[in-house]
């Protein structure tokens, strides 16, 4: 078994999916009477709608082991570490981007790169938890692989010299990565306050325009919230998100004709 120790001292090189558990075991003996087979998949899908619940700071070995009705030494039967579960969680949220076919020589770039953005950034926005779990793991499992090879070859087909690729991946996840984070985390405050999106956004508004100090900026920002359109917190995030990402798209198609010196 790997400790958590043995995790740190050797972070870069650690991965449920280079460990010696690395396939997906079935059930012992030991299984909740009468309830379905033990297995990796089945443990991972309980981790995730308990993440999802709970958030991460609150997820256990223990915690999980009590809703699939075991005990909490027969899950590192499957996995070493709940470092290993949460990597594994990950990866299981990445199978929900819907990808495109990226053997149809007739796509449009711009309509590739749009659909994984949108699903990239929901992933974020049903799951805000994972945004933190980004560049802890090595993601290396096989949604998160198939994912980044996918966007990989997208970027390929703008025409970007390949010098400027990664910077390409980066401009465009970075940002969309940022947009998920923030839109997710909002979502997850307001059902935590027990509020709409628009209730939460009316009064935080209200709040700040009964102090003066504040009242002169958002004053300022009248026309250009007025130019923005939306009649909901949802409707003028999909603005911003539409526009910011134009944006990207014409930088890249901008840069894609220039040739390096």
């Amino acid at each position: 078994m790997v400790s958590a120790a043995d995790r740190t001292k050797d972070a870069a090189r650690t991965s449920v999916w280079l460990g010696s558990k690395a396939g997906n075991r079935v059930r012992r003996a030991e299984a909740p009477e009468g309830g379905a087979a033990l297995d990796r998949h089945r443990i991972t899908a309980e981790a995730v709608r308990l993440l999802d619940a709970e958030g991460s700071a609150k997820f256990s070995m223990r915690r999980l082991a009590g809703e699939l009705g075991v005990t909490a030494m027969s899950l590192y039967w499957y996995v070493d570490t709940k470092d290993d579960l949460l990597e594994l969680a990950l990866d299981s949220v990445f199978s929900e981007i819907e990808l495109p076919d990226m053997e149809d020589e007739a796509a449009d770039w711009r309509d590739q790169l749009r659909a994984v953005t949108v699903g990239y950034r929901a992933v974020f926005v049903r799951h805000s938890w994972a945004s933190a779990l980004i560049g802890r793991y090595l993601n290396i499992g096989p949604h998160s692989m198939a994912f980044a090879r996918t966007a990989q070859r997208i970027l390929a087909r703008t025409g970007l010299p390949p010098h400027g690729q990664m910077g390409g991946l980066a401009a465009v996840f970075q940002f969309v990565y940022g947009f998920g984070t923030i839109e997710g985390t909002f979502v997850q405050r307001c059902a935590d306050a027990g509020v709409t999106q628009d209730e939460y956004f009316a009064q935080a508004m209200g709040a700040l325009n009964e102090r003066p100090e504040y009242r002169a900026q958002f004053e300022e920002a009248a026309e250009l919230m007025a130019a923005r359109g939306g009649e909901t917190v949802q409707e003028m995030r999909e603005r911003d998100f539409d526009f910011a990402l134009s944006l990207l798209v014409a930088g890249i198609e901008a840069l894609s004709t220039q040739r390096p010196a």
